[in-house]
């Protein structure tokens, strides 16, 4: 019997081997799924338009340093002309104070039967900037002449396409038009807004406001550019996530029913938004105006700046649901098997291996129905036709396999404990750890407990043991 009770062991574990291969495609099909749905964005992305971030204002004042330069021409007889010498520079000049509020409208579009979330801002930008001094010009040679170029207002927007207005920006009292290009190396798309001729004789406070209309893909982000930020985002959206590397304080946010609102209060002493907006600039601004060519700095991408927001996500995300659940499948056939096999042993009930294998890919056939009936209605419904689907099933097939509606029945319910328990693993992300162990715990106990009184040595010389 001892010998028959190893090879039975090692059937069963051959068979949880085998019902692994399943249990893997079905992972690989949640993965290409995921990669499905990850596609319809980026397809609504090209034909609409894609996530958003947001720069600015900056104001950038263009200047000309030029100068006598002399020039050896002949080594030997050292002679030497003057050259005249241009060097184009910009100031960058960044605002003093900055207020955002946005109001944010979301929907929901379709690519196929994958679903992603786009939204409507309207935005509202104000503060002032301090401008500066002749002083704030840099000289490469003492006593050069500078002549300063029109000013501008730099607006960096990451998909222009998303503008439904074309934004003035009111400035000193007057409105000035914003046009297409950010005039930025580090953020090509945007837009610009020439502004009259500054004296900058004397430093002065300038007052601005704005007014932009953008739409959007799933998240919202801004880039903390002036010297004290302050940021508020409004939405009916129940579901935010925030990111970035500055997250709005609890006392400055709340969640609930009607939607959210959060407010970023952010200074330039704790962000380095301009030293690297300076950083990627600086080449490009210093390009001799003689020279066949402008200089271009490599702009590094947007996740390289400071930068922060909010992402209107879907309270329940079917696929990664999905994904955690059949993480726990070869678990849920561990468990059933175990089940089984105390069963046969201890009630001398013979089950066959083919039985042990048609209830496993019974328990498989659950995540996959999870994952394609979830994709049509609410996770909670699909989960609760899917698990009733494979209870009933097991069910039936085990009240005729183990020769008793009773016992059937009776797996039938520890079946339905144990995909409860499963539920609420998925519900609890952040709990999951601590109720799998206890979940594991307690299947131990229970194994030890039922079999506490059991010789292992006269297993198939007594008669079944009343449990």
């Amino acid at each position: 019997m001892q010998k028959s009770l190893f090879l039975k062991s090692l059937t069963i574990g051959i068979l949880m081997l085998l019902i692994a291969i399943p249990l893997m495609m079905i992972e690989g099909t949640i993965s290409s799924r995921m990669r499905f749905r990850d596609e319809a964005v980026r397809s609504i992305a090209a034909d609409s338009v894609g996530e958003q971030t947001l720069l600015g204002p900056v104001l950038i004042i263009p200047y000309s340093e030029h100068y006598e330069e002399e020039e050896i021409v002949n080594t030997t007889t050292k002679l030497s002309v003057i050259r005249q010498r241009v060097l184009n520079k910009r100031l960058f000049v960044f605002p003093n104070d900055l207020q955002i509020f946005s109001n944010v409208d979301n929907d929901q579009r379709y690519r196929g039967i994958h679903k992603v979330l786009v939204y409507s801002g309207q935005h509202t930008l104000s503060g002032n900037f301090d401008l500066p001094t002749l002083e704030a010009l840099v000289r490469d040679k003492a006593g050069s002449q500078l002549k300063i170029g029109q000013p501008f207002i730099s607006l960096g927007l990451s998909d222009t396409r998303g503008l439904k207005n074309v934004p003035k920006i009111k400035w000193d009292g007057a409105a000035y038009e914003f046009q297409q290009d950010s005039k930025l190396e580090f953020f090509k798309r945007g837009l610009h807004a020439p502004l009259a001729a500054m004296d900058l004789k004397q430093s002065k406070a300038v007052e601005f406001s704005l007014k932009l209309s953008i739409d959007g893909i799933e998240q919202l982000a801004f880039i903390p550019i002036a010297k004290n930020n302050i940021v508020t985002v409004t939405s009916k959206w129940q579901h935010p996530q925030f990111f970035g590397r500055f997250l709005p304080s609890p006392k400055e946010r709340k969640i609930d029913a009607n939607g959210f609102t959060a407010t970023w209060n952010i200074s330039s002493l704790s962000s380095n938004a301009q030293q690297q907006l300076l950083n990627t600039e600086c080449c490009q601004n210093r390009a001799p105006a003689n020279q066949a060519g402008a200089v271009e700095a490599a702009a590094p991408p947007v996740g390289q700046i400071d930068s922060f927001g909010v992402a209107f996500i879907e309270p329940v995300n079917i696929y990664s649901q999905s994904d955690r659940a059949i993480k726990y499948g070869v678990l849920f056939v561990a468990l059933t098997f175990a089940a089984f096999f105390l069963f046969e042993i201890l009630k001398q009930l013979p089950i066959h291996p083919v039985q042990y294998a048609l209830v496993g890919l019974a328990l498989v056939l659950f995540f996959l129905l999870l994952v394609s009936l979830s994709e049509h209605m609410r996770f909670i419904t699909a989960y609760a036709i899917a698990s009733l689907a494979c209870i009933g099933l097991i069910g039936f097939y085990l009240s005729y396999a183990l020769r008793s509606w009773k016992r059937g029945f009776g797996f039938g319910a520890a079946l339905s404990l144990l995909y409860g328990v499963l539920f609420g693993l998925l519900q609890s992300e952040n709990n999951a750890l601590v109720m799998g162990s206890l979940l594991l715990f307690s299947v131990l106990a229970a194994i030890m407990l039922v079999t506490r009184k059991v010789d292992w040595y006269q297993i198939g010389k007594t008669k079944p043991i009343d449990l």
